[in-house]
């Protein structure tokens, strides 16, 4: 059931708003302060109506905090409603990294700022090859030579030999789509 009214509008625009101008982590942690907003506080919605608009919004491409929103948006209000939610949910990163963006230039040769950064840098890096361990180990955990021999591949052409990332994901989606279609004529599945 859609409701509509200014009342309605402004309270989907500030709701999403005010959400996302406090919260900080992405968009796994945004849906519970959603979901508390809109099926706690505001009885809008029900709760497993909120799993499946959490579960289409995961299914989604973009940010699922944007795909979140827009789906509540909708669901109150239609159309406007999504504009507003999806206008409320984007406008508080976009002003604070423009404020940052502003400054940076000033800041960027201070010695704290630039230390700072560097922290950064390690910890992105420890995220991303927690990453890759964890999914090389999954590769191998298969015990399928094509995949091994796919991943050290790719890593040897990317990383030794400068090939482009873009030409390897091809490459790895091109040898698994036939690695697939191989599998599947065996299993006698066709295509």
């Amino acid at each position: 059931m859609k409701q509509h009214g200014r009342t309605l509008y402004w309270t989907l625009f500030a709701s999403t708003f005010m959400l996302s101008a406090v919260t900080f982590g992405g968009g796994y942690v945004i849906v519970p302060l959603l979901k508390r907003k809109f099926v706690d506080e505001l009885h809008w919605i029900d709760e497993q109506e909120m799993l499946d608009m959490v579960a289409i919004a995961q299914s989604s491409p973009g940010p699922l905090a944007v795909n979140a929103s827009i789906i509540i948006g909708y669901r109150m209000a239609g159309v406007p409603g999504a504009l507003l939610t999806a206008l409320g949910t984007v406008l508080p990163p976009l002003v604070i990294i423009s404020v940052i963006s502003a400054f940076y230039a000033a800041f960027r040769d201070n010695r704290i700022v630039s230390l700072v950064l560097k922290g950064m840098q390690a910890g992105v890096a420890a995220v991303i090859a927690s990453v890759v361990i964890t999914m090389a180990t999954g590769v191998l955990r298969q015990k399928r030579v094509l995949p091994v021999c796919i991943m050290l591949g790719t890593f040897a052409a990317s990383a030794l030999l400068n090939v482009n990332v873009v030409i390897c994901i091809l490459a790895c989606a091109a040898i698994g789509i036939v690695d697939m279609l191989i599998q599947n004529h065996k299993a006698g599945k066709g295509i």
